[in-house]
């Protein structure tokens, strides 16, 4: 696929940002790490915009606004923390305005500080921060060669309380509740209770919320809004109808501040080809922003997307079963990656099959095509690790299974995800660890900071070598575990050798032979120390259980 093609990232572009010139290196979407932030549950950059839209502090536990915003993501980018940990790419929660009210799921009250209940799809939710606080995180990561995804939701609005009014019968379904027996009763009904289910499939053309009306001449701006969705309509010649008033206002973002990809939420929960028509659309959107603002684009790598499709796993393949008989090849509706929901149960089994699995999956029937993998999120509630007992084997698993990684927020902190106090999906929503990061508290037999130390070792290592998450895989011993990651693709040649399980307190040759040759000087990430292959073996200087092994 041509959107996958490999290319040498210059990220040393002019800016406006007080930055020396980021090296170039090798960037394939295949091989990203992405880090996943819930922006309110990160860090507070600016107290000011606590409590917006008069949110109170009267949500159950770990369920309404905890301060995180913009610049406090900001903050981090500046200060190098997703530089150290390799991230290629920062995805954060969806920005848009959420309900100004609160609701009960049945686990408490709940605010939208998660990003997934929509009030208003064009505008920035106020406790996150402003226009200007997100063109200065966007900027920065881009400074940096960091890029930036736009978490998208077009399947539902928020709920509905008091504050926040139901939107007209012709824009959504308030019922059926979704029993997910076929496509039917998966895409038009409601997630839950109480979750307005946009009519993303209607063919009817309908007029704007009263309520949104209202809003934007309150706000001032329903002349220009009006006029912008009148143009696009035109332009595009597409019918007025839910589905491309949010095609319209999501590309929006995208065009307005340079977002260099898309997350799709609750993607089997509309018609496939809804996603086609936004990928289509954002992906133009992208290429408008990028020649209205050479000197901050990275590169010029095509417009990146992933679906979120609950359950998907890369045994799937390009055909997912919605029941009923009917199978849906998502990567067909413009998608570059899924998110696999399957790694945290792989994750369990002997690496050596892990890895070869994977590997052979991508090279195969994924072929142009990759998966997003993970070991914990915000809403899968049987996380790899959720004590993070294991938060070292955790990190050297998912940073090395083939296919692009997402790190969820505090994943290299070890930020516990069995928060007693809290219920459901909150337990895994609490917020950044930054003081036991600081403190490097013992979780187990290690600190935390000794944690994120190897998790960011690890993942420089990756960022450096796109053959790790994007190459052919060979085992080339059983034990002590050595393998090879080789990559031959659009003029780029990158292989590594990875030894784990090496016998921490003695020096071990690792054979390298067919690989590097006698005579060659190596380097070994995870020690930082070099030394020449002889009789086809390669001996470290300085002792070590894990060997990341370069020119």
């Amino acid at each position: 696929m041509k959107l996958h093609a490999l290319v040498l990232s210059l990220l040393g572009f002019a800016t406006a940002l007080p930055l020396a010139a980021a090296p170039a290196r090798p960037f394939s979407w295949d091989n990203a790490t992405v880090y996943f932030v819930l922006t309110d549950r990160f860090n507070n950059g600016d107290p000011s915009n606590d409590h917006a839209y008069g949110r109170k502090d009267d949500a159950a536990p770990l369920r309404g606004y905890m301060g995180g915003d913009f610049a406090g993501i900001t903050a981090k980018i500046r200060a190098g923390y997703f530089t150290d940990l390799g991230v290629d790419a920062i995805w954060i929660s969806p920005p848009v305005e959420q309900i100004h009210g609160a609701t009960d799921e049945g686990s408490g009250k709940s605010y939208g500080f998660h990003g997934y209940w929509a009030r208003d799809f064009t505008s920035i939710d106020a406790s996150l921060g402003s226009e200007a606080a997100l063109h200065q995180l966007v900027d920065s990561a881009h400074a940096r060669g960091i890029r930036v995804i736009l978490d998208v939701v077009m399947n539902h609005t928020g709920p509905v309380t008091a504050e926040d009014p139901v939107w007209p019968a012709d824009w959504v379904r308030t019922s059926p509740t979704c029993t997910y027996k076929d496509a039917a009763s998966t895409i038009d009904c409601t997630l839950v209770s109480n979750l307005p289910d946009i009519r993303t499939g209607s063919k009817q053309a309908v007029k704007l919320p009263p309520a949104l009306v209202a809003k934007w001449k309150r706000e001032g701006r329903y002349d220009q809004e009006t006029a912008q969705l009148d143009a696009f309509f035109k332009r595009t010649g597409y019918p007025r109808t839910p589905r491309y008033y949010l095609v319209k206002w999501h590309a929006d973002w995208i065009r307005k501040y340079g977002f260099d990809g898309l997350r799709a939420d609750t993607v089997k929960h509309t018609e496939p080809d809804v996603w086609a028509d936004l990928n289509r659309v954002a992906s133009a959107a992208f290429e408008d922003w990028k020649k209205a603002n050479p000197a901050k684009r990275i590169d010029d790598t095509p417009f990146f997307s992933t679906a979120e499709v609950y359950n998907y796993t890369i045994g799937h393949g390009r055909s997912f079963d919605l029941g009923g008989g009917t199978l849906v090849d998502y990567y067909g509706q413009g998608f570059h990656s899924m998110i696999n929901f399957g790694m945290k149960q792989d994750a369990q089994q002997d690496l050596e099959p892990l890895f070869a699995s994977y590997a052979q999956a991508l090279g195969g029937p994924l072929a142009g095509v990759s998966v997003l993998n993970y070991l914990s999120s915000h809403d899968d509630g049987e996380p790899f690790d959720a004590a993070r007992v294991r938060a070292i084997d955790a990190g050297t698993r998912l940073l090395l299974t083939p296919g692009a990684a997402q790190i969820y927020y505090g994943d290299e902190s070890a930020r516990r995800l069995d928060i007693a106090a809290a219920s459901g999906d909150a337990r895994l929503r609490s917020f950044m660890n930054w003081d036991e990061l600081a403190r490097n508290d013992a979780r187990g037999a290690v600190g935390v900071a000794d944690v994120r130390r190897h998790w960011a070792t690890l993942g420089r290592f990756r960022q450096a070598h796109v053959a790790i998450g994007a190459g052919q895989h060979q085992m080339l011993q059983a034990s002590p575990y050595v393998f090879k990651r080789s990559y031959d693709k659009a003029g780029l040649r990158d292989t590594v050798v990875v030894a784990l399980g090496l016998p921490p307190d003695q020096r071990t040759a690792i054979p390298v032979r067919g690989v590097f040759k006698d005579g060659q000087r190596l380097r070994d990430a995870y020690s930082g120390t070099s030394a020449i292959v002889a009789n086809g073996v390669v001996a470290f200087p300085t002792a070590s259980a894990i060997a990341l092994i370069s020119e």
